[in-house]
């Protein structure tokens, strides 16, 4: 029995899944007001099933917007504490991958980092299964486009899709449909269920890159010096 969640990005989403069997989910798309949204999404999808009947809590730990990240790692950390269960990271853009389990090809995950860069990791599905290509990573997109040039036909999804597929021009290149353009806590589950849990004090925010506050602070700093 897994509780899956994501709020690393603009959407927000938890499922209740017993296996592959979806048990009860929810989805939202309404911008990043999840310290708001998140638990009590979580709650409806749990229901009258306690939280001690879970086998782990699977969560997006990145990469993705800074504060979501932080507000999905944490409120997982939060609920896995009081009866120690334990819980699955899984990449933001390994659970995009998984929206596309259904058929065969390469999938472009993407999401918006600014600066027409993007956190990007590519991902072959093939037969029910998914093959990371690459790691995890932020590539500017000069970078990605020569990289896709060596494939024949690439689906671009995250919440980065349309402002890549728009600016990276390569024919073979298509955008996921509005129902797989986005990560979402059903897929989550189905990720976590290829990894090995881990205790919730373990559990931590996956970032590709510093915040921008942070690099602001480092440019003071040796701007100081």
């Amino acid at each position: 029995m897994i509780l899956a969640i994501d709020s690393s990005a603009v959407t927000a989403s938890a499922a209740l899944c017993d296996g592959e069997r979806v048990i009860k989910s929810e989805f939202a798309n309404t911008g990043l007001t999840h310290s708001e949204t998140l638990l009590p999404m979580i709650q409806r999808v749990m229901g009258d099933t306690p939280y001690s009947a879970l086998d782990a809590i699977a969560v997006t730990a990145g990469p993705g917007s800074f504060t979501g990240v932080r507000i999905g790692v944490a409120t997982a950390k939060g609920l896995a504490f009081p009866n120690a269960t334990p819980c699955i990271p899984v990449s933001t853009l390994e659970a995009i991958a998984y929206n596309f389990i259904g058929e065969n090809g390469v999938v472009c995950a993407v999401m918006d980092a600014r600066r027409m860069q993007f956190y990007n990791a590519l991902f072959k599905v093939e037969n029910g299964n998914v093959q990371r290509l690459t790691k995890d990573r932020a590539i500017s997109l000069e970078d990605l486009r020569e990289e896709l040039k060596a494939f024949d036909s690439v689906v671009i999804a995250g919440d980065g899709a349309k402002l890549c597929a728009e600016n990276i021009a390569l024919e073979h290149c298509r955008i996921a449909d509005d129902k797989r353009l986005y990560q979402n806590a059903e897929r989550v589950a189905a990720a976590a269920l290829q990894y090995e849990p881990i205790p919730a004090k373990k559990l931590m925010p996956v970032y590709l890159r510093m915040s921008q506050a942070e690099r602001e602070l480092k440019l003071k700093n040796r701007r100081a010096l």
